[in-house]
């Protein structure tokens, strides 16, 4: 089966606090864009990479990835649509992947694969959730103590066939879905999940920037 994997990169990243989008961010002398491209353009599962990037630093991020790059939308679910409609027609699986989790290790990539590879339509690296998570209205009040042992914390990269995450980004909404598992869930499609990795954090805040420079160390 042909793969192809759409990085998105297209955020602000303000939580950062940097004066870059968040994918041209460095860790250890390159970028978290360059961080995560190498780890789909070297994959040997993967053929093609598309880099979904901020309209006015397509060029930039042709410099600094072997990939193809578009312009991002408005939203998370607009850019992945144009990185999805940037994909060859001849590919069978996408993976979808979040550049703020620029290390990713092979071993999430190739279960998210077999899966796929294996007949599932959809697929999710998870970790199990440790804390005790409540559940609060409007009023910051608890109105239940959710079992942590059903509950499960969310990683990319996701896998779909390309045909269903075609068909889930063609069906209506709200143009704010979570993810694209939501996308597809809503459709009534399975989506199975797989050990994702402590190693996939997301870099979202200037902590996780030092997290990230002592994982490289």
């Amino acid at each position: 089966m042909i793969v192809a994997a759409v990085l998105v990169a297209a955020g602000d990243g303000r939580r950062l606090g940097r004066d870059v989008p968040k994918a041209f961010v460095q860790v250890a002398g390159r970028t978290l864009l360059e961080h995560a491209a190498e780890r789909f353009v070297d994959h040997p599962a993967v053929r093609d990479v598309v880099v979904v990037a901020p309209a006015a630093l397509v060029e930039s991020a042709q410099d600094l990835v072997k990939a193809a790059v578009v312009p991002g939308g408005r939203t998370r679910q607009e850019s992945v649509a144009r990185g999805l409609a940037a994909t060859a027609e001849d590919v069978d699986l996408v993976l979808v992947h979040d550049v703020a989790r620029a290390f990713v290790p092979a071993e999430v990539i190739d279960r998210v694969v077999a899966a796929l590879s294996a007949g599932a339509d959809a697929v999710i690296p998870v970790l199990p959730v440790v804390d005790t998570i409540k559940q609060v209205d409007d009023g910051n009040a608890v109105v239940d103590t959710l079992r942590r042992e059903q509950l499960r914390i969310v990683q990319t990269p996701q896998g779909f066939r390309r045909d269903v995450l075609v068909r889930a980004h063609g069906e209506p909404g709200d143009g704010d879905a979570p993810d694209d598992a939501a996308l597809v869930e809503a459709m009534g499609v399975r989506v199975v999940v797989v050990d994702g990795s402590d190693e996939s954090f997301k870099v979202t805040r200037p902590r996780d920037l030092t997290l990230a420079e002592v994982h490289l160390s």
